[in-house]
């Protein structure tokens, strides 16, 4: 038998977690006194922002591998997960009054998620573990509206494994690849040493 899906109260109290802004008047402020040469508007240096940020998601949706952030901040990129057994199609529940599971058909039940780690870089730094990633709306929206089409390009993600475990072997792999061009050119087969 199924469940009847009970439709939640909209205008029920929400909570609503504090946002940080980073490009306010004060880090505009901080970033002129820092850097006294360029003169730019508030309006500008926002824009600049918010365009080397697009082009960042935009070249993680693109590429397999995503993107090593600039400042060895760590890596960002979109990984294929099983989908939970729990996965809720709220409009169509609402819709027929009974909980119906979002299937996920078009992508063969796999679910896209953003993954971002620092484990593997290059050079750690202070308090690294702490760090996080929210991805701005209109990145989750890309990612949701591109994934359905090209779902079989993104690194497969099992939900058992770390993410450092599965760069620290991808980085093994592309190190042997790299070598064996080395390795074939000094070969001899005839040299049983």
């Amino acid at each position: 038998m199924a469940k009847s899906y009970k439709k939640p109260d909209l205008n029920a109290p929400r909570y609503r977690p504090k946002k940080l802004n980073f490009t306010n008047k004060e880090f505009y402020e901080r970033f002129l006194q820092d850097n006294p040469k360029h003169s730019i508007t508030i309006e500008q240096f926002k824009k600049i922002i918010e365009t080397f940020n697009g082009k960042i998601w935009k070249t993680v949706i693109e590429e397999r591998d995503g993107v090593q952030l600039p400042e060895q901040l760590g890596y960002l990129f979109i990984g294929s997960c099983p989908r939970k057994k729990s996965n809720v199609d709220f409009k169509k529940s609402e819709h027929y009054g009974v909980v119906l599971q979002n299937q996920n058909w078009e992508s063969d039940h796999f679910l896209a998620k953003i993954f971002y780690t620092n484990f593997e870089t290059k050079y750690r730094f202070k308090n690294h573990d702490l760090w996080g990633f929210k991805g701005l709306r209109d990145f989750t929206r890309a990612v949701g509206q591109t994934y359905p089409k090209e779902w079989k390009k993104y690194i497969q993600v099992d939900n058992k494994i770390k993410i450092s475990r599965m760069f620290r072997l991808e980085k093994f792999k592309q190190q042997k690849i790299e070598e064996l061009p080395d390795l074939l050119k000094n070969y001899d087969e005839f040299n049983l040493e």
